[in-house]
């Protein structure tokens, strides 16, 4: 494969520097399936770029590109995790789009024998700007009284049951906001998981990702709140099949998957500290729930078919070096780490065109991308290197950068 001509790509400075790019993209290809760890990509979604929508209009989705690429992950062995914030949920993609789109997946999922775990939420409640829940008069997120939240909660979680996908309990920004401490959480949360049909997975999702979740679980703390969680799952565990992490602190997470019952697994949802989470030590592992895994998902899956064979070393040697790039997608405000996922899928050629849900290809600077782009095509990512190179030196050059 001939190597495309040097790009120059703007630093955080704007100075220009020169990359050659990738020659030869990693050799990778659909394997055996994973058997060591259980492990979901949290999936994008693709934007209709020909829908005449605006600002604060219902999501416009490509569902051909959108369930292709979720093919894509199945073909690798990955799990897919549908109707996540990685999919603009909350976001952009309201509630009706969140179930069209659940409906469309675990029906896809079933013809390919893939497996599928959804979102469960309560943005119903919510209201306001595309991506925004409603703001009441002391600035809290507003989403109803503790009966409506349960409410709209078992709507959701009948839906993905109905779908035959497993259901992931997300954080409710309603009820961080509606909760007056952690009986509140008891009381819902052991609703839910008396009437779920199948063991779900609970997501812990950190203000990071979204800042609407301060106090989840009824404290401040993080010590409290995890106490609070731990009871919750203590007082169900043959309800609970596993908890997915999002605090970004590799330390409490390890704490935290100690102190869990026995059979409930810990999903790791840290895209800083992956790999030595799911290698995991002495006293256990992390199984993975990550978006990091959708521009990842044919190395990652290779990663895990080398540790299903042992091999610790190899896989590090393998998963080590994305760590750079997944903390460049997910600085802060981390909450905007869609948009580099989703130029990366353009560049990879899993889509046609660089456009997003709500207009949030806007949320990062031209800086930010292309050093996305840099680490990326020096991991090996994009199958056709020259294809990635080239709809780079187009969107710089919509950018002004002639060079």
């Amino acid at each position: 494969m001939t190597a495309a001509p040097a790009l120059w790509l703007p630093g955080p400075g704007g100075a220009l520097r020169a990359h050659e790019p990738c020659a030869e993209p990693l050799a990778v290809r659909p394997g055996t399936p994973l058997t060591s760890r259980t492990v979901l990509a949290a999936a994008h979604v693709v934007a209709d770029p020909f829908a005449d929508v605006s600002p604060g209009s219902p999501a416009a989705v490509d569902w051909d590109a959108t369930l292709a690429f979720r093919r894509h992950l199945w073909s690798h062995g990955l799990g897919v995790a549908e109707a996540m914030d990685t999919a603009q949920r909350g976001a952009g993609l309201d509630w009706a789009g969140a179930a069209e789109l659940i409906r469309r997946s675990a029906a896809e999922a079933r013809a390919v024998g893939g497996r599928i775990a959804c979102g469960v939420g309560t943005d119903q409640l919510t209201a306001g700007a595309a991506g925004q829940p409603g703001r009441g008069a002391a600035g809290r997120p507003t989403g109803g009284t503790l009966t409506d939240i349960r409410a709209a909660y078992e709507e959701q979680l009948a839906l993905v049951e109905e779908s035959g996908a497993q259901a992931v309990l997300m954080a409710s920004r309603a009820l961080a906001s509606a909760a007056t401490g952690p009986d509140d959480y008891h009381e819902v949360y052991g609703h839910l998981l008396r009437q779920a049909a199948e063991p779900v997975i609970l997501h812990w999702l950190g203000p990071m990702f979204d800042p609407a979740l301060t106090g989840y679980w009824g404290s401040a703390g993080l010590d409290a709140a995890t106490d609070t969680f731990l009871e919750i799952i203590a007082a169900h565990p043959d309800k609970v099949d596993g908890v997915k992490i999002s605090l970004l602190d590799a330390g409490r997470e390890t704490e935290l998957r100690r102190r869990l019952p026995h059979g409930v697994r810990c999903y790791t949802g840290d895209d800083f500290h992956y790999p030595e989470l799911i290698a995991g030590d002495e006293r256990g592992f992390s199984h993975a729930l990550l978006g990091i895994f959708d521009p990842l998902a044919p190395l990652a899956a290779e990663a895990v078919r080398v540790l299903d064979t042992g091999d610790t070393e190899g896989f590090r040697r393998l998963l080590d070096p994305t760590v750079e790039l997944s903390r460049h997608l997910f600085r802060a405000p981390t909450r905007f780490y869609k948009t580099g996922v989703v130029f990366l899928a353009w560049l990879a050629g899993h889509q046609s065109h660089f456009t997003m849900i709500g207009g949030l290809q806007s949320a990062r600077s031209l800086p930010h991308l292309a050093r996305a782009y840099e680490l990326a095509d020096g991991l090996g990512l994009f199958p056709d290197p020259k294809l990635a190179a080239d709809r780079m030196r187009t969107f710089l050059a919509l950018h002004g950068v002639t060079r």
